[in-house]
């Protein structure tokens, strides 16, 4: 493993879904510019006033980054963070 993967794998937001199971859960998934890899976060929306920001890209653990194995899939993400990397600062609220 590399130093800088030893520190975070920068991953893009690339899918923002809202969970059929559960109510007011949203699922949040981001992937590398590759498409490879992706990280799915996933956020109870208890109140309005519970405020917690979606930036456009987080430093995800390697070990937390799953493989994507549909071809379509991974070709979907690669394009939308390489948009989202081309367009937005990691830290943009989104």
């Amino acid at each position: 493993m590399s130093e800088s993967e030893s520190e975070g794998v920068r991953v893009w937001l690339v899918e923002r879904t809202y969970s059929d199971d559960e109510q007011n859960l949203i699922i949040l998934t981001y992937a590398t510019a590759d498409g490879e890899r992706y990280f799915r976060k996933e956020r109870a929306l208890t109140s309005f006033g519970d405020r917690r920001d979606t930036t456009a890209a987080v430093d995800a653990d390697p070990e937390n980054l799953g493989r994507v194995s549909d071809p379509d899939e991974r070709e979907q993400y690669a394009a939308e963070a390489q948009r989202m990397r081309a367009d937005h600062d990691p830290d943009d609220v989104i």
